[in-house]
């Protein structure tokens, strides 16, 4: 059994007043029911992602209101993290697969992979959310502070109960940027940098003797 994707109809040259399913959709009314611009709509068709379901007789392109569904697809699979590249290959292979229990499977186990990730990434952003609300609480505490105080001295608050440990967000503040050898130096480039750290260690080794009877190039 030759499975095949919906929405895909070939244009005909008529166009037909409307259907059980609906009234056909001009692209700028099928724009604006799915929150597209209408070049997003033809680039979709460019890349036969979406087909017209007729034309005008002025050569209008119209769709079907079941292309909805595939613009809102589109739109789901984009937010899952797919690329148009990508869901463009995924109608092709669909359109190559003959076996519907294949293909079905091929479709739950990219699903399956994609919720996966889907929830790592929940779980990160809800560790994120809570070092956030950590960070709110503690940096509350701060609105008794005088304002003539300096900011070194935050490293060393009495304001927060003993033993109260600082949020990263908040100490990384804190933290040197750069270290404090180079705190009086002029602004140095990467490269600098690199070439200063290569010389120091040059410095430091002593240079190895080269093997007897090797070959010393110029």
């Amino acid at each position: 059994m030759q499975v095949r994707l919906p929405l895909l109809k070939p244009p005909a040259e008529l166009v037909p007043q409307g259907s059980e399913a609906g009234p056909l959709l001009q692209v700028g009314d099928l724009a604006r029911e799915c929150g597209k611009t209408v070049r997003a709509i033809h680039l979709y068709e460019e890349l036969g992602l979406l087909v017209p379901q007729a034309r005008s007789k002025g050569r209008y392109r119209l769709y079907a209101s079941s292309a909805v569904v595939r613009i809102r697809w589109i739109g789901k699979l984009q937010d899952m993290g797919f690329s148009l590249t990508d869901i463009q290959s995924l109608v092709r292979d669909w359109d190559d697969q003959r076996s519907a229990a294949r293909t079905m499977a091929k479709m739950r186990e990219l699903y399956a992979k994609k919720l996966a990730e889907t929830q790592a990434h929940i779980a990160r952003l809800r560790e994120l959310e809570r070092e956030i609300v950590s960070s709110i609480d503690y940096l509350d505490t701060c609105d008794v502070c005088d304002p003539e105080r300096l900011v070194a001295s935050c490293t060393s608050c009495e304001h927060h109960a003993h033993g109260t440990a600082v949020p990263e967000l908040v100490s990384g503040y804190s933290v040197a940027a750069v270290p404090q050898a180079f705190a009086s130096t002029p602004d140095l480039s990467a490269r600098d940098l690199s070439v200063r750290d290569l010389d120091a260690t040059q410095e430091a080794s002593p240079t190895p003797r080269a093997p007897k009877g090797a070959r010393l190039d110029p």
